[in-house]
């Protein structure tokens, strides 16, 4: 396995990016009146994600790494039910490449848990 230099060698993280990316795009064409609920909230729990994925990996003990990728899990799981909704309020017909994207950074969060558990 490669060395990585930086968090943005991740690819847990670039792909992570790759959706908060969609995360904007989609939620452009939701309701004004959603600028400070839904819109707000869907965005900020992505960049979360993204963000504790960062953070986490500067950490230097495993047991904080671990709490902050559990963080990124958690805002992951969050963003799953933003999708889900978004399609059942009709704000998106489509959210294919978003839930493809949430179940691959899903599964690699998840491996990066285990890796870091198994070492604690």
């Amino acid at each position: 396995m490669k060395k990585t230099k930086s968090f943005e060698d991740l690819i847990v993280w670039q792909k992570e990016h790759e959706f908060v990316l969609e995360v904007y795009k989609m939620s452009k064409l939701f309701p004004r009146e959603e600028i400070y609920g839904l819109t707000s909230q869907f965005r900020r729990a992505a960049v979360s994600i993204t963000a504790n994925i960062a953070e986490g990996y500067k950490r230097l003990s495993n047991k904080e790494k671990l709490r902050f990728y559990n963080i990124a899990q958690s805002s992951l799981e969050e963003c799953r039910y933003f999708l889900i909704l978004s399609k059942d309020l009709g704000y998106i017909k489509d959210n294919k490449t978003q839930t493809i994207l949430i179940k691959e950074v899903s599964k690699m969060l998840n491996a990066y848990c285990r890796s870091i558990l198994s070492k604690i």
